[in-house]
């Protein structure tokens, strides 16, 4: 079969980086082909060429046989070849018709007015053939991290396109939405669409993909069918380790004291009536289905979104918590899901960001940073936590997401919290840096930190947990010790609709 898109020898570096070298890559009418790697690898690099978001320095691309370089995503576009980012790339004030056709609205008489009837009425057929239930109008700002990845999918799909890129398209969604994707996948495969995949999630591959890519440091490895070759073949060539190298080890029930509680907490909509207890030492993990109500938990006791009703306890002692830094104050830090967004500041560089959550001790008479003092617990963070950075004066934004969650982690970490929320810590993160960040909180627990990890991802719920916390639609449903959880016991208690019902009437 003849290929839509080959790639040949494409190099590209940015300042101090080389993201790619040489690297080669094919793409096929009608398949589903995985491009996998570590954070740094290369992958994402590699699509944003294809997608004429980056130049290439040197390489060729053909595609349909033709040599191409696009200068613009608008070119990319043009000729059939769209990108679902990692980072979502929408535009909060508008709504999410106008923003699955900004710069293509239907116009009314004269081409000067918008048709807003029919720029409704085409985002309402997209997002009905994907089976999802949003109203064409919303404000895209309103909406949860995986109903704005829904509609970054509902944007692709409104192009024509013959190849779409899917940058970790199922990080921000649960299993009923992933399975409605993989649904939409397997339509356009069956029209010849040709689908290169991105994730980071190897139960994936065997469901949804016809051949894997891998790449590592910006070098191609191989490329193999996915059918024939094992998950742990598969991991090897990404780092290098067998999958025994990566697999965290269960923790042990945990009886410290008790460094956090929250009893009958009320906050919007998402938070009702929430009690639980956080120990000294432990990990507790969150879980439940999008929109249960999880990272607003988390918001209300770090002081980011206002509580209504309940009470806060820090060390057994109540803790008013107005704003987020209340509770720094208290030694509460929060990971949020959403890095970029709320966890960093990507025009500045590593070294600051990491000290950015306790710059005052880096100061001299209030006015002057330490420079040398900064360098130095930079120096230590980077070496700790693995990040890949050329220097610890490299901008933010040219790091890989899995280097720049580290730093956002190592913020906390210089300010010593006692008590941490991390939320969703492993989104986009590869499966090697997933290990590292494993290792990390259950060193961190055995300091007696007390840690939160809320995480749509059942196995690493299971795996990391010393109890579990299930939600669903703003209340807990049950908790689990580690022995007794199951995937089936929690995705029970998960959708216990019925008992919230009774417990509202």
């Amino acid at each position: 079969m003849n290929a839509l898109i080959s790639v040949n020898k494409l190099s590209k570096s940015f300042p101090g980086v080389r993201a790619l070298h040489e690297v080669q890559f094919e793409l096929t009418a009608g398949e589903v082909h995985a491009l996998m790697g570590e954070n740094g690898a290369g992958k994402s690099t590699l699509m944003k060429i294809l997608a004429g978001v980056y130049t290439r320095d040197s390489g060729e691309i053909l595609y349909d046989g033709q040599p191409v370089e696009f200068l613009s995503p608008r070119e990319a576009q043009a000729v059939g070849i769209g990108i679902i980012h990692q980072e979502l790339q929408l535009m909060n004030h508008l709504s999410v018709a106008q923003n699955i056709f900004i710069g293509r609205e239907p116009r009314g008489r004269l081409g000067l007015l918008l048709d807003e009837d029919k720029l409704n009425a085409q985002a309402r057929e997209i997002l009905a053939r994907m089976h999802v239930n949003l109203d064409p109008r919303t404000l895209v700002g309103t909406l949860t991290v995986a109903s704005q990845q829904m509609v970054e999918i509902a944007k692709a799909l409104s192009f024509d396109s013959r190849v779409l890129i899917m940058d970790e398209p199922t990080s921000a969604l649960n299993d009923a939405e992933i399975a409605e994707l993989f649904r939409i996948i397997r339509q356009l495969k069956d029209r010849g669409v040709g689908v290169i995949y991105i994730s980071h999630k190897m139960d994936e591959l065997k469901q949804i993909t016809d051949r894997v890519t891998v790449l590592r440091d910006g070098e191609y490895v191989a490329t193999v069918p996915t059918q024939q070759t094992s998950v742990a073949t598969i991991i090897g060539m990404m780092v290098g380790r067998t999958l025994a190298d990566v697999e965290p080890v269960q923790g042990a029930a945990v009886s410290g004291d008790i460094a956090l509680e929250v009893r009958n907490l009320t906050a919007g909509p998402l938070v009702r009536d929430v009690s639980f207890e956080l120990r000294k030492g432990e990990i507790l993990g969150f879980a439940g289905l999008m929109g249960a109500g999880r990272t607003e938990v988390a918001r209300a006791v770090f002081g980011a979104d206002p509580v209504e009703s309940g009470e806060i306890l820090v060390k057994g002692a109540k803790a008013s918590i107005k704003r987020p830094s209340d509770a720094v104050k208290r030694g509460i830090g929060y990971l949020s899901e959403d890095r970029k967004r709320f966890g960093l500041a990507t025009g500045m560089d590593v070294e600051s960001n990491i000290v950015m959550s306790d710059l005052g001790k880096f100061l001299s008479f209030n006015l002057f940073l330490r420079r040398a003092q900064i360098r130095k617990r930079a120096a230590h963070f980077i070496k700790l936590l693995a990040i890949r950075t050329p220097s610890a004066t490299q901008p933010v934004r040219l790091l890989s997401g899995g280097n720049q969650q580290k730093i956002v982690i190592a913020k906390w970490l210089e300010r010593d919290c006692d008590v941490l929320f991390f939320d969703e810590p492993t989104r986009g993160i590869d499966v090697g840096a997933k290990s590292e960040i494993y290792k990390l909180l259950r060193a961190l627990a055995a300091q007696g930190k007390a840690i939160v990890m809320i995480s749509s991802e059942l196995p690493e719920i299971l795996r990391m947990s010393d109890r579990i916390v299930v939600m669903c639609e703003g209340r807990i449903t049950g908790e689990l010790l580690a022995n007794e959880a199951t995937q089936e016991r929690i995705m029970h208690l998960a959708t216990q609709r019925e008992s919230l019902k009774a417990a509202r009437a």
